[in-house]
């Protein structure tokens, strides 16, 4: 059995091969050939985290069982820490042994990042240029780096409440904004990457044709998007399932009336293998709401570990 240790993990995982594998396990779980249950968050009376469990299954000729076991811990941004700490572990599908385990806060960082990556590769309009960035932690960070593998963007902006963790983030790469409103106005590509309980955007501030990646807040009481960005949006998932019962502000536009069942055009997995359509037009403006997925963990794993054993890193011990 191979473990990965976090910087093992980064060495092994880059991102434009983990959005290949994203790209390909997103796909299969639309054609139900990769399979998972929502996920369980379980909470217990005064801890300062809660626990997260991610079990998934992929077939085929070498199939797998793969589980993330998660401690969240809000607190540990503040200490300087990933606040998703734990382990995924690979286990061969035919026998049950396990094959690996793996640091899970950077197999979380590089694959979240790498399916942002994946649709704005998908969604985005052809001629996106000016990237906007909202959050600066583990995940802004890591989509600063997957998003520039897949446009030419001239200008990316970035802000954070904390200018200072904003100006590590943007370093000599991106300009530092003085207002979320100064990132996004004229944005052709948004990410939303924070844990905040009211939304960091406004409709009225987006660029026609804007095409915007949501990934934080992924909690029912929290959300990044006003009630009138996901009314007006083509929305994308990757999950129906995820969205409908994790997703803040797609819950309260459901519960207030505002949108219907069918007002999600498609997951991202369903307009990878072809079964819906993306992008309809240039004026349109697009959301692809990010939850995570236990299958997106089995696909960067297996690409780690395989690229691991190719450089020769990682610990192999008896099992």
């Amino acid at each position: 059995m191979l473990i990965l240790s976090h910087d093992d993990v980064r060495a092994a995982l880059a991102p434009e091969d983990c959005a290949d594998a994203m790209a390909a396990v997103l796909a299969a779980h639309a054609r139900g050939e990769a399979l998972m249950p929502l996920r369980a968050m379980v909470p217990f009376e005064g801890a300062a985290g809660f626990m997260g469990l991610m079990p998934a299954w992929r077939g085929g000729p070498d199939p797998v069982f793969a589980l993330k076991s998660l401690a969240v811990m809000p607190g540990n941004p503040a200490r300087g820490l990933d606040s998703h700490q734990g382990t995924v572990t690979l286990f061969d599908g035919t026998i049950g042994a396990p094959r690996a385990i793996l640091d899970a806060s950077a197999v979380t960082a590089v694959r979240t990042a790498a399916v942002s990556a994946v649709a704005t590769r998908v969604l985005a309009r052809e001629d996106a240029r000016v990237l906007a960035i909202i959050g600066a932690g583990v995940q802004g960070k890591a989509h600063l780096t997957a998003l520039l593998s897949v446009r030419e963007f001239e200008e990316v902006r970035v802000f954070a409440p904390n200018q200072e963790h904003a100006r590590g983030l943007a370093d000599d790469r991106a300009i530092v904004a003085s207002s979320a409103e100064d990132a996004v106005r004229g944005a052709d590509v948004v990410v939303t990457a924070t844990s905040s309980r009211e939304p960091v955007i406004r409709h009225d501030w987006l660029a026609p044709g804007a095409h915007i990646n949501a990934v934080g807040a992924s909690v029912p009481s929290a959300r990044e998007l006003d009630l009138d960005t996901v009314v007006a949006c083509a929305l994308f998932c990757d999950s129906r399932e995820s969205l409908r019962n994790e997703a803040g502000e797609y819950r309260q536009a459901a519960e207030e009336g505002a949108i219907g069942e069918d007002h999600v055009r498609a997951s991202l997995g369903e307009v990878l293998a072809g079964i819906a359509p993306g992008r309809k037009s240039d004026s349109e403006l697009t959301v692809f709401r990010s939850l995570g997925l236990a299958v997106e963990d089995l696909a960067a794993a297996e690409r780690a570990v395989a690229r691991a054993r190719e450089l020769g890193i990682g610990t192999e011990v008896d099992w």
